[in-house]
């Protein structure tokens, strides 16, 4: 296909932002010719130890994002790359009690999660591959929603992927404009403080099974 594009690290654990000295020699010199060192920011996390610690949380607290975490999190998914850049995706944010009830009736793992993000995308409005049988509209939403999901691990806010719900049923309660399909749910919240990863969560294969080089 034509290739994907978007419009034109690291973790902040819990909003702690001092400085501290890396001990990193930057290699250029103060005015008294002194080394200069890195300064990172206290508890933050590279993008490897992020994407490895980032866990799928099933147990929430009542604490509500706010909307600078919130928005950062969307304006991630809004640089995701879709193809020929269609940026077809449509995110619904519910948070409103009203809105959270609609989605406990179609799902048991909200898990107290005080937002919900319904990641849709416009099926009519998507990139159709050669042979006419697949095109675009899931993999750009997906994309969308994992720039999303990691982007909320940056923020330090927790976050569940959701697949166990009628995403025809669920549109149709929540009104959804014809033609647009809900891909998946986002829970996004604090974690309870006895919540933890699943036991199985950081077992991974190694890649000599999952890759191949041809």
């Amino acid at each position: 296909m034509g290739g994907r594009t978007g419009p034109q690290k690291d973790y902040i654990s819990r909003g702690r932002y001092e400085k501290k000295d890396s001990g990193l020699d930057t290699g250029r010199r103060a005015a008294d010719g002194a080394p200069q060192r890195e300064l990172k920011l206290e508890g933050r996390m590279e993008f490897r130890e992020l994407i490895e610690r980032r866990y799928s949380c099933k147990k929430f607290g009542s604490r509500m994002p706010d909307d600078e975490k919130l928005n950062a999190i969307l304006e991630a998914g809004r640089a995701a790359p879709t193809a020929k850049n269609l940026q077809e995706q449509h995110i619904y944010v519910v948070r409103s009690g009203e809105g959270l009830l609609k989605i406990d009736s179609f799902t048991k793992c909200r898990y107290g999660a005080p937002v919900v993000l319904v990641v849709a995308f416009d099926s009519t409005n998507v990139y159709t591959y050669p042979g006419g049988r697949r095109d675009s509209g899931i993999e750009d939403a997906a994309i969308v929603a994992t720039h999303m999901i990691l982007a909320a691990a940056d923020q330090g806010v927790d976050s569940c992927w959701l697949n166990n719900f009628d995403p025809d049923g669920l549109a149709a309660a929540l009104g959804l404009p014809a033609g647009e399909k809900i891909l998946m749910l986002m829970d996004l919240g604090y974690a309870a403080e006895n919540a933890a990863p699943l036991p199985n969560h950081f077992s991974r294969k190694p890649l000599g099974e999952t890759v191949t080089f041809i």
